[in-house]
Protein backbone atom coordinates (compact mmCIF):
# COMPACT_ATOMS: atom_id res chain seq x y z
CA UNK A 1 0.00 0.00 0.00
CA UNK A 2 2.89 2.64 1.01
CA UNK A 3 4.64 1.83 -2.72
CA UNK A 4 1.39 2.86 -4.17
CA UNK A 5 0.75 5.58 -2.02
CA UNK A 6 4.08 6.52 -2.88
CA UNK A 7 3.70 5.95 -6.77
CA UNK A 8 0.66 7.99 -6.73
CA UNK A 9 2.81 10.89 -4.66
CA UNK A 10 5.65 10.91 -7.21
CA UNK A 11 3.22 11.22 -9.86
CA UNK A 12 1.25 14.04 -9.14
CA UNK A 13 4.73 15.63 -7.80
CA UNK A 14 6.05 15.09 -11.03
CA UNK A 15 3.23 16.97 -12.94
CA UNK A 16 3.67 19.64 -10.30
CA UNK A 17 7.00 20.13 -11.72
CA UNK A 18 6.46 20.27 -15.11
CA UNK A 19 4.18 23.16 -14.24
CA UNK A 20 6.31 24.85 -12.31
CA UNK A 21 9.32 24.85 -14.61
CA UNK A 22 7.52 25.66 -17.56
CA UNK A 23 8.51 29.28 -17.84
CA UNK A 24 12.22 28.47 -16.11
CA UNK A 25 15.32 28.42 -18.08
CA UNK A 26 18.65 27.70 -16.94
CA UNK A 27 22.19 26.39 -18.18
CA UNK A 28 20.74 22.56 -18.20
CA UNK A 29 17.76 23.42 -20.46
CA UNK A 30 18.89 22.21 -23.33
CA UNK A 31 19.67 18.58 -21.53
CA UNK A 32 16.74 16.22 -22.35
CA UNK A 33 17.14 14.47 -19.09
CA UNK A 34 15.06 13.33 -16.11
CA UNK A 35 16.44 13.89 -12.83
CA UNK A 36 15.16 11.80 -10.05
CA UNK A 37 15.49 13.90 -6.75
CA UNK A 38 14.70 12.06 -3.11
CA UNK A 39 14.22 13.46 -0.28
CA UNK A 40 12.22 13.02 3.37
CA UNK A 41 8.89 14.16 4.99
CA UNK A 42 11.25 16.07 7.46
CA UNK A 43 11.67 19.79 8.40
CA UNK A 44 15.37 18.67 8.18
CA UNK A 45 14.88 18.59 4.59
CA UNK A 46 13.19 22.26 4.69
CA UNK A 47 15.16 23.13 1.52
CA UNK A 48 13.83 20.38 -0.78
CA UNK A 49 10.13 21.02 0.37
CA UNK A 50 10.78 24.71 -0.18
CA UNK A 51 12.82 24.11 -2.78
CA UNK A 52 10.19 21.81 -4.43
CA UNK A 53 6.76 24.25 -3.30
CA UNK A 54 8.72 27.70 -4.51
CA UNK A 55 9.44 25.84 -7.89
CA UNK A 56 13.19 27.07 -7.31
CA UNK A 57 14.47 23.65 -8.83
CA UNK A 58 12.20 23.47 -11.93
CA UNK A 59 13.05 27.07 -12.74
CA UNK A 60 16.54 26.68 -12.54
CA UNK A 61 16.36 23.23 -14.30
CA UNK A 62 14.47 24.61 -17.41
CA UNK A 63 11.78 23.18 -19.57
CA UNK A 64 14.73 20.02 -21.04
CA UNK A 65 14.52 18.52 -17.14
CA UNK A 66 12.13 16.41 -16.07
CA UNK A 67 11.88 16.26 -12.06
CA UNK A 68 10.77 13.33 -10.63
CA UNK A 69 10.06 14.01 -6.91
CA UNK A 70 10.55 10.88 -4.56
CA UNK A 71 9.94 11.28 -1.06
CA UNK A 72 10.73 8.97 1.80
CA UNK A 73 9.95 8.13 5.13
CA UNK A 74 13.98 7.12 6.54
CA UNK A 75 17.13 8.21 5.04
CA UNK A 76 18.21 4.63 5.13
CA UNK A 77 15.54 3.98 2.49
CA UNK A 78 16.79 6.60 0.54
CA UNK A 79 20.50 4.73 0.86
CA UNK A 80 18.70 1.79 -0.58
CA UNK A 81 16.65 3.68 -3.40
CA UNK A 82 20.42 4.95 -4.58
CA UNK A 83 22.11 1.83 -4.02
CA UNK A 84 19.56 0.22 -6.53
CA UNK A 85 20.10 2.79 -8.93
CA UNK A 86 16.83 4.32 -8.31
CA UNK A 87 17.61 7.76 -7.61
CA UNK A 88 19.99 10.48 -9.32
CA UNK A 89 20.43 13.29 -6.72
CA UNK A 90 19.23 12.75 -2.89
CA UNK A 91 18.74 14.85 0.04
CA UNK A 92 19.81 12.61 2.61
CA UNK A 93 21.17 12.47 6.09
CA UNK A 94 25.38 11.62 7.12
CA UNK A 95 24.89 8.03 8.06
CA UNK A 96 22.83 6.79 4.69
CA UNK A 97 25.38 8.59 2.33
CA UNK A 98 27.85 6.94 4.16
CA UNK A 99 26.08 3.73 3.66
CA UNK A 100 25.91 4.22 0.25
CA UNK A 101 29.42 5.12 -0.60
CA UNK A 102 30.99 2.31 1.58
CA UNK A 103 28.44 -0.56 -0.09
CA UNK A 104 29.24 0.88 -2.98
CA UNK A 105 33.46 1.09 -2.49
CA UNK A 106 33.13 4.80 -3.03
CA UNK A 107 31.71 4.67 -6.24
CA UNK A 108 28.41 5.45 -6.42
CA UNK A 109 27.61 9.40 -4.60
CA UNK A 110 29.24 12.35 -4.72
CA UNK A 111 28.44 15.13 -1.77
CA UNK A 112 27.84 18.37 -3.57
CA UNK A 113 26.07 20.61 -0.97
CA UNK A 114 25.19 20.77 2.69
CA UNK A 115 21.63 21.55 3.40
CA UNK A 116 20.72 21.55 7.11
CA UNK A 117 22.50 21.42 10.64
CA UNK A 118 20.83 20.56 14.00
CA UNK A 119 17.39 19.18 14.65
CA UNK A 120 17.19 16.24 16.50
CA UNK A 121 17.33 15.27 19.76
CA UNK A 122 16.43 12.60 22.66
CA UNK A 123 13.05 13.65 23.78
CA UNK A 124 11.92 10.91 26.49
CA UNK A 125 8.45 11.14 29.16
CA UNK A 126 8.31 12.89 32.13
CA UNK A 127 10.73 11.92 35.49
CA UNK A 128 13.06 10.19 33.04
CA UNK A 129 15.87 12.82 33.73
CA UNK A 130 19.16 10.84 33.52
CA UNK A 131 20.83 8.02 31.13
CA UNK A 132 20.40 5.67 33.91
CA UNK A 133 16.78 5.36 34.21
CA UNK A 134 16.42 4.25 30.42
CA UNK A 135 17.74 0.63 31.76
CA UNK A 136 15.16 -1.20 30.87
CA UNK A 137 13.28 1.15 28.88
CA UNK A 138 12.04 0.97 24.85
CA UNK A 139 13.66 4.20 22.73
CA UNK A 140 12.53 4.51 18.77
CA UNK A 141 14.39 6.37 16.28
CA UNK A 142 13.39 6.14 12.32
CA UNK A 143 15.18 3.24 11.22
CA UNK A 144 18.25 0.93 12.09
CA UNK A 145 21.96 2.63 10.80
CA UNK A 146 20.15 6.13 10.27
CA UNK A 147 21.60 9.18 11.68
CA UNK A 148 19.66 9.48 14.60
CA UNK A 149 19.93 5.66 15.33
CA UNK A 150 24.02 5.62 15.43
CA UNK A 151 23.50 9.09 17.48
CA UNK A 152 21.35 7.20 20.42
CA UNK A 153 23.32 4.45 20.37
CA UNK A 154 26.30 5.66 20.56
CA UNK A 155 24.99 8.39 23.47
CA UNK A 156 23.88 5.45 25.24
CA UNK A 157 27.06 3.46 25.16
CA UNK A 158 29.25 6.33 25.92
CA UNK A 159 27.05 6.22 29.42
CA UNK A 160 27.18 2.44 29.99
CA UNK A 161 24.46 1.80 28.45
CA UNK A 162 24.09 -1.42 25.83
CA UNK A 163 21.86 -1.81 22.54
CA UNK A 164 21.90 -4.55 20.04
CA UNK A 165 20.44 -4.56 16.58
CA UNK A 166 17.48 -6.40 17.29
CA UNK A 167 16.44 -4.86 20.33
CA UNK A 168 18.24 -6.06 22.95
CA UNK A 169 20.62 -4.93 25.42
CA UNK A 170 20.49 -2.36 28.39
CA UNK A 171 17.86 0.19 26.00
CA UNK A 172 15.77 -1.37 23.57
CA UNK A 173 16.04 0.48 20.39
CA UNK A 174 13.11 0.06 17.95
CA UNK A 175 12.90 1.20 14.78
CA UNK A 176 9.56 3.08 14.02
CA UNK A 177 8.32 4.16 10.20
CA UNK A 178 7.27 6.37 9.66
CA UNK A 179 8.31 8.64 11.70
CA UNK A 180 5.12 10.10 12.81
CA UNK A 181 3.58 6.62 14.10
CA UNK A 182 6.65 7.15 16.98
CA UNK A 183 4.90 10.12 17.90
CA UNK A 184 1.63 7.96 18.53
CA UNK A 185 3.43 5.35 20.16
CA UNK A 186 4.78 7.69 22.73
CA UNK A 187 1.66 9.63 23.16
CA UNK A 188 0.09 6.55 23.88
CA UNK A 189 2.85 5.28 26.57
CA UNK A 190 4.10 2.16 24.35
CA UNK A 191 7.89 3.91 23.93
CA UNK A 192 9.58 5.63 26.97
CA UNK A 193 10.82 8.60 24.26
CA UNK A 194 12.96 8.40 21.22
CA UNK A 195 15.92 10.37 19.39
CA UNK A 196 14.20 11.60 16.17
CA UNK A 197 14.49 14.55 13.84
CA UNK A 198 12.51 17.46 13.72
CA UNK A 199 9.24 17.94 13.30
CA UNK A 200 8.96 14.62 15.27
CA UNK A 201 10.73 15.46 18.36
CA UNK A 202 8.75 19.06 18.60
CA UNK A 203 5.92 16.55 18.42
CA UNK A 204 6.29 13.90 20.78
CA UNK A 205 7.29 17.66 23.14
CA UNK A 206 4.03 18.81 21.98
CA UNK A 207 2.50 15.40 23.95
CA UNK A 208 4.12 15.63 26.61
CA UNK A 209 7.99 14.55 26.37
CA UNK A 210 11.07 16.68 27.72
CA UNK A 211 14.73 16.88 25.97
CA UNK A 212 16.89 14.99 27.81
CA UNK A 213 19.47 15.54 24.72
CA UNK A 214 19.75 18.42 22.13
CA UNK A 215 21.83 16.73 20.40
CA UNK A 216 23.21 20.52 19.07
CA UNK A 217 24.92 20.12 22.64
CA UNK A 218 27.06 17.46 21.81
CA UNK A 219 28.73 18.94 18.95
CA UNK A 220 31.73 21.57 19.07
CA UNK A 221 29.51 24.93 17.97
CA UNK A 222 26.69 23.30 18.62
CA UNK A 223 27.35 22.47 14.09
CA UNK A 224 26.68 18.87 12.58
CA UNK A 225 25.34 17.55 9.32
CA UNK A 226 22.33 16.95 9.65
CA UNK A 227 21.70 16.73 5.78
CA UNK A 228 23.45 16.48 2.78
CA UNK A 229 22.36 17.23 -1.07
CA UNK A 230 24.22 14.10 -3.26
CA UNK A 231 24.44 12.78 -6.68
CA UNK A 232 25.43 9.88 -8.40
CA UNK A 233 28.56 10.40 -9.92
CA UNK A 234 26.93 8.74 -13.23
CA UNK A 235 24.69 11.79 -13.02
CA UNK A 236 26.89 13.97 -12.58
CA UNK A 237 29.45 12.77 -15.32
CA UNK A 238 26.86 12.73 -17.95
CA UNK A 239 25.02 15.88 -16.87
CA UNK A 240 27.25 19.05 -15.16
CA UNK A 241 25.49 21.75 -15.81
CA UNK A 242 22.26 20.02 -14.59
CA UNK A 243 23.71 19.35 -11.31
CA UNK A 244 24.83 23.33 -11.68
CA UNK A 245 21.22 24.10 -12.03
CA UNK A 246 20.38 21.74 -8.67
CA UNK A 247 22.66 23.62 -6.76
CA UNK A 248 21.20 26.71 -7.74
CA UNK A 249 17.72 26.04 -6.65
CA UNK A 250 19.41 24.65 -3.39
CA UNK A 251 21.13 27.55 -3.14
CA UNK A 252 17.96 29.73 -3.66
CA UNK A 253 15.89 27.81 -1.27
CA UNK A 254 18.85 28.55 1.63
CA UNK A 255 18.43 31.65 0.98
CA UNK A 256 14.53 31.94 0.69
CA UNK A 257 14.70 30.51 4.54
CA UNK A 258 16.83 32.65 5.64
CA UNK A 259 15.39 35.43 3.67
CA UNK A 260 11.35 35.12 4.92
CA UNK A 261 11.53 32.43 7.69
CA UNK A 262 8.19 32.77 8.18
CA UNK A 263 7.02 32.16 4.67
CA UNK A 264 9.82 28.99 4.37
CA UNK A 265 7.49 27.49 6.97
CA UNK A 266 4.53 28.02 5.67
CA UNK A 267 5.76 26.46 2.13
CA UNK A 268 6.88 23.35 3.80
CA UNK A 269 4.42 22.82 5.74
CA UNK A 270 2.08 23.11 2.70
CA UNK A 271 4.59 20.55 0.74
CA UNK A 272 4.83 18.03 3.83
CA UNK A 273 0.79 18.41 4.00
CA UNK A 274 0.71 17.74 0.34
CA UNK A 275 2.67 14.56 0.49
CA UNK A 276 1.64 13.36 3.71
CA UNK A 277 -2.43 14.80 4.00
CA UNK A 278 -1.72 16.33 7.21
CA UNK A 279 0.35 19.56 8.37
CA UNK A 280 2.00 20.44 11.31
CA UNK A 281 0.50 22.42 14.47
CA UNK A 282 2.01 26.44 14.29
CA UNK A 283 3.62 26.20 17.24
CA UNK A 284 5.35 22.59 16.59
CA UNK A 285 5.97 23.85 12.94
CA UNK A 286 8.05 27.34 14.93
CA UNK A 287 9.81 24.90 17.38
CA UNK A 288 10.79 22.86 14.13
CA UNK A 289 12.60 25.59 12.26
CA UNK A 290 13.70 27.08 15.31
CA UNK A 291 16.27 23.76 15.82
CA UNK A 292 17.77 23.75 12.38
CA UNK A 293 20.40 25.95 10.85
CA UNK A 294 20.12 25.92 6.72
CA UNK A 295 23.36 25.98 5.41
CA UNK A 296 25.27 25.25 2.07
CA UNK A 297 28.02 23.84 4.25
CA UNK A 298 28.62 19.78 4.25
CA UNK A 299 30.07 20.57 7.91
CA UNK A 300 32.74 18.06 6.54
CA UNK A 301 34.55 17.21 9.73
CA UNK A 302 30.95 16.10 11.83
CA UNK A 303 30.66 13.12 8.59
CA UNK A 304 33.61 11.67 9.70
CA UNK A 305 32.73 11.52 13.21
CA UNK A 306 29.25 10.16 12.36
CA UNK A 307 31.35 7.21 10.89
CA UNK A 308 33.80 6.75 13.48
CA UNK A 309 30.39 6.55 15.88
CA UNK A 310 28.66 4.02 13.62
CA UNK A 311 31.84 1.98 13.51
CA UNK A 312 31.53 2.14 17.67
CA UNK A 313 28.31 0.88 17.79
CA UNK A 314 28.95 -2.15 15.48
CA UNK A 315 26.86 -0.93 13.07
CA UNK A 316 29.55 0.43 10.26
CA UNK A 317 33.03 -1.60 9.36
CA UNK A 318 35.63 0.97 8.96
CA UNK A 319 35.20 3.39 6.43
CA UNK A 320 37.81 3.92 3.63
CA UNK A 321 38.61 7.34 1.94
CA UNK A 322 35.38 8.88 2.85
CA UNK A 323 37.13 12.37 2.30
CA UNK A 324 36.96 11.37 -1.16
CA UNK A 325 32.97 11.80 -0.91
CA UNK A 326 32.94 15.58 -1.29
CA UNK A 327 32.99 17.40 -4.69
CA UNK A 328 31.84 20.72 -3.67
CA UNK A 329 33.60 22.50 -6.85
CA UNK A 330 30.34 23.34 -8.38
CA UNK A 331 28.78 25.05 -5.44
CA UNK A 332 31.54 26.84 -4.59
CA UNK A 333 31.49 28.56 -8.07
CA UNK A 334 27.93 29.18 -7.40
CA UNK A 335 28.23 30.64 -4.35
CA UNK A 336 31.52 32.79 -5.26
CA UNK A 337 28.81 34.18 -7.72
CA UNK A 338 25.87 35.10 -5.48
CA UNK A 339 28.62 36.81 -3.23
CA UNK A 340 28.44 33.94 -0.19
CA UNK A 341 31.70 32.31 1.37
CA UNK A 342 32.93 29.17 0.10
CA UNK A 343 32.68 25.96 1.85
CA UNK A 344 35.67 22.96 2.56
CA UNK A 345 35.52 19.46 2.41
Amino acid sequence: MRKALAAAVVAAATLLAAGCGSSGSGSGSSAKVVLRLGFLENITHAPALVGVKEGFFTKNLGNGVTLKLYPFSTGTEEATALLAGELDAAYVGPNPAIKAWQQSKGSLIRVISGAASGGAGLVVKKGVTTAAQLKGQKLATPSLGNTQDVALRYWLKQRGLTTTPTGGGDVHITPVTPNSAAVLEFASGQIAGGWEPAPYDAEMVAEGGHYLVNEASLWPGGQFVTTNLVVTQKFLGAHPSVVSDLLKGQIEANNYIKSDRSAAESAANAELTSLTGKGLKPSVLAAAFAQVTFTNDPIASSLLTDAQHAEAVGLLSPVKNLSAIYDLGPLNKLLAADGQPKVSS
